[in-house]
């Protein structure tokens, strides 16, 4: 198949999706449902920091979570013992959510008794990238284990981020985490991007995650 053949057929599957995403969007905002979107590589953490994150709001918020994987139910049952609804996405071969899958995970939920809906993508800093998914936020989570140079790599994940999370600060001194060098490299892609510095384990920085969270919840109900 040619290249202008294999590019018509991508603008024509990424039309489709935004389109689905718009009318996503519009349906969580008339329900007044904030939607945030979770990226990451896998093993950085996600799962993790969605497990307290669900555990701290669920005290004051109605919220629920749809956990996307190629395969297995693992993260919705972990994710389960916070107590939230959580649904499981199985992509099979496809490494990234797209509109449609959260469209279809959403049937039998009444969205309008949920506050906050978060979406564990894929892990995977390339796919998801391109695929809106309706989300009013989107997080991108980067571990001090990865390496510093990840915005360098995968910039394009970092550039469509509303907030970078960095993640495992615990371990930062033992694999020699620079957080100036991360620093850098993310405001070089981005810069004036928000990042927060967290550790799920020790909950160190959760306040102020939960701070940027309740932040954009309230500024998109405006």
């Amino acid at each position: 198949m040619s290249t202008p053949r294999l590019l018509e057929i991508r603008q024509g599957v990424l039309s489709k999706n935004d389109r689905l995403a718009a009318e996503l969007r519009q349906r969580f905002h008339a329900a007044g449902v904030f939607v945030v979107n979770l990226l990451s590589s896998p093993g950085a953490g996600k799962t993790r920091l969605l497990e307290e994150t669900l555990r701290r709001m669920g005290t004051d918020l109605r919220v629920a979570a749809l956990v996307g994987d190629l395969a297995t139910d693992n993260d919705a049952l972990r994710l389960a013992r916070s107590g939230a609804p959580v649904r499981q996405i199985q992509t099979g071969d496809m490494c990234h959510l797209e509109a449609h899958l959260v469209e279809q995970h959403l049937d039998g939920w009444n969205l309008d008794d949920l506050d906050v809906l978060f979406i564990e993508n894929v892990g995977n800093l390339v796919c998801p990238t391109g695929y809106d998914l309706g989300e009013a936020a989107r997080a991108v989570l980067l571990s001090v284990t990865e390496g510093e140079d990840k915005p360098l790599k995968y910039p394009g994940a970092f550039v469509s981020a509303d907030c970078v999370v960095v993640t495992k600060m615990d371990l930062a001194e033992a694999v020699e985490f620079d957080q100036r060098a991360a620093e850098a490299n993310i405001a070089s892609v981005h810069p004036g991007v928000p990042i927060v510095y967290t550790s799920a384990r020790t909950g160190a920085g959760l306040d102020a995650w939960m701070e940027w969270l309740e932040h954009h919840r309230c500024s998109s109900h405006r």
